[in-house]
């Protein structure tokens, strides 16, 4: 099997898939700066390179050496609140470094490439499921970053015949490997079943509701959680797409149907057993009301189905996780 990158491998989604990779037979490398990855994420037999993906010199030596025939980019600044406060982080993290990686892929004729991407890009859309022709118009940095990277990928596919892609734009992932070895471990995470998780343990005083004044049945923002097993299969089907030949293309990953925040920390409370203190504040910026996957592309095209999709087994691999922390 082929030999294949994985950028911010040692993160939470990025570890996950590296493991899928693994058990599907691949080689894998992991790069990560580990500012909030874990070494002790990347599991053998992956092999760890640190290293900043700003560091285009060490990029430049570890692709020469390595040979590789895929990259997947996990590498990146995630969180909405912070984009909105700090954008020029957001447009180097994101815009500038993977603008780099895939001019250094393009360079060293690695012909497939996986982009980790995001709902966000679709912004405040006008129907409740969104489809991937569904208008993209992002309301924050961080979805502008990752929607401009899009393109970069689009426009070098169209320049470059020998270079493909395929764009996952994940809801929200949640939950952790089903046989406990590893999950969200990432520092002042701000993913809700994974606060929610904390607060049931007591490392958080209480839970906090951003918005409770939406234009939703029970005030609060609707989401598509997927489980983080689900979408790393998801990217090793993606890499096998394009191995088989076919086209670069772009795919929502999600189950299709959404769950409140009141409804998240219902679920949280009967996995735990735990009725965590709740604090109703104020919206935050960048949040849409309603946000939900069509996930019929990726269900056709690549055969893709959820095996997790249950709100309460996402719940309880998240909470037995942290448990373990």
């Amino acid at each position: 099997m082929s030999k294949v990158l994985v950028t911010g491998g040692a993160g939470y989604i990025g570890s996950h898939t590296a493991l899928a990779l693994m058990e599907t037979g691949y080689e894998v490398v992991v790069y990560d700066n580990l500012s909030t990855g874990r070494a002790e994420a990347v599991l053998p037999p992956a092999r760890l390179v640190v290293g900043d993906l700003a560091d285009t010199e060490q990029l430049d030596r570890l692709l020469a050496q390595e040979k590789f025939q895929a990259i997947f980019h996990f590498a990146g600044s995630i969180v909405v609140p912070e984009s909105v406060e700090n954008p020029l982080l957001y447009y180097q993290n994101n815009t500038n470094n993977t603008t780099e990686l895939i001019r250094l892929a393009v360079h060293h004729a690695i012909p497939h490439f996986i982009f980790s991407s995001t709902a966000a890009v679709y912004g405040m859309p006008d129907t409740p499921c969104v489809t991937e022709k569904s208008p993209t118009n992002p309301i924050n940095p961080y979805g502008r970053t990752k929607l401009i990277s899009e393109w970069v990928l689009q426009d070098t596919a169209v320049a470059h015949n020998n270079f493909s892609f395929v764009i996952l734009r994940y809801f929200n992932v949640a939950g952790a490997d089903p046989l406990g070895r590893i999950g969200q471990s990432t520092p002042n995470a701000t993913h809700l079943i994974k606060v929610a998780s904390q607060a049931a343990l007591k490392r958080r005083s209480a839970l906090h509701i951003f918005g409770t004044d939406y234009d939703t049945p029970d005030g609060t923002c609707i989401r598509d959680y997927i489980h983080v097993t689900d979408l790393a299969k998801a990217h090793v089907l993606s890499l096998q797409y394009l191995e088989q030949g076919h086209a670069s293309n772009i795919f929502n990953c999600g189950y299709g149907h959404g769950y409140s925040v009141r409804e998240i920390i219902r679920a949280v409370q009967k996995v735990s057993q735990v009725d965590f203190p709740v604090i109703e504040s104020p919206r935050r910026a960048g949040d849409p009301p309603v946000l939900v996957s069509d996930p019929t592309l990726i269900g056709q095209t690549m055969h893709w189905q959820g095996e997790h999709d249950d709100i309460h087994e996402i719940a309880l691999s998240a909470y037995k996780w942290e448990m373990r922390l």
